[in-house]
């Protein structure tokens, strides 16, 4: 024989073969526990039926078909074969039936088509949970952690605070599988509601749990006038962040008023009113407190305002358009 005609062979021969080995779509496939899943080559159904179909697991034959089908007794009530396009489904999934599935078929008339996919098993989540210590958490001193938890193959875990993913910093570590987040020490801006994501290819659930930590009493301040003349009604208003919220205290001109409240209210603006107003902000589970002076005088118009307190004025009541 020519050389050259006997290398065109082979080629041809080999070229068909490689043709014949992909009748699968690229694996893997993935199924539940107690589900199924259906094994769906890429072919047409032919003009003849196919000489034979047969399919192997873990090179274990399960099924072939030719006049008959010869099923394995471990599928035999929970595989259906498609005859005209080599097709399988299997149902009532475990654990066991993870691995690879190879199918060859023999056409009437042409070469053996093959195919090869692996089948991925997973438990489908359920009950997920995030974990934490019950101890009172106070901003700057105190540690924590938070464990998300789940029944199932966990494939991915995902955090979010707020709505927005949860990154890292420089007090928030992350566990290597992505498990567990450690605040250390914990801030005021580590409140909030955290949430883990976790799903695997046939799942996912939610867990969310609400971090409070305590903080404060910070950036106390006094709302109200500078200066009132004789007659008017003064309220001076005490704000400060805190959690818990703050309880608030008043001394003017450094004795005590046993005002126990937000609001300070001069009913009637008199001259003996005259002088420093101060609010102490007291949080009982911190143990910390602070203070502001707010210095009030006389006036012989209508009440006076600091600029910072008439803008803040403005904007709460929504009046000042930007």
């Amino acid at each position: 024989m020519d050389y050259t005609l006997f290398t065109a062979a082979i080629v041809f021969l080999t070229s068909g073969l490689c043709v014949g080995q992909n009748v699968l779509p690229p694996g893997p496939l993935t199924g539940a526990i107690g589900g199924r899943v259906k094994f769906t080559t890429t072919l047409s159904p032919p003009a003849k039926p196919f000489i034979s179909v047969s399919w192997t697991f873990n090179r274990v034959n399960i099924i072939t078909s030719t006049t008959v089908n010869i099923t394995n007794a471990d599928h035999k009530d929970r595989i259906s074969l498609d005859r005209t396009t080599g097709s399988l489904e299997l149902w009532n999934l475990g654990l066991r039936d993870q691995g690879e599935y190879r199918v060859s078929i023999i056409p009437d008339g042409a070469l053996e088509l093959q195919g090869a996919i692996t089948l991925d098993v997973y438990v489908l989540l359920s009950a997920a949970t995030i974990n934490s210590s019950p101890a009172t958490l106070i901003a700057g001193i105190s540690s924590t952690n938070l464990t998300c938890e789940a029944a199932g193959n966990i494939s991915c875990i995902q955090w979010i605070k707020d709505g927005l993913p949860l990154c890292p910093s420089n007090n928030i570590i992350f566990s290597a599988d992505n498990r567990t987040v450690y605040l250390s020490p914990v801030q005021d801006i580590d409140n909030g509601e955290y949430e883990c994501l976790v799903s695997n290819p046939v799942s996912n659930r939610t867990a969310s749990h609400n971090l409070t930590v305590n903080f404060g009493p910070q950036n106390i301040s006094v709302y109200g006038p500078i200066a009132a003349p004789t007659g008017y009604r003064v309220t001076l208003s005490c704000s400060a962040d805190s959690i818990p919220p703050a309880t608030f205290t008043w001394m003017f001109n450094r004795t005590e008023t046993g005002v126990n409240n937000t609001l300070y209210v001069i009913e009637r603006m008199e001259a003996l009113h005259i002088g420093n107003y101060t609010c102490t902000a007291t949080n009982n589970i911190t143990g910390l407190k602070d203070s502001v002076v707010h210095k009030l005088r006389g006036s012989s118009a209508a009440p006076i305002w600091s600029f910072a307190l008439m803008v803040t004025s403005v904007l709460a009541a929504g009046l000042l358009q930007l």
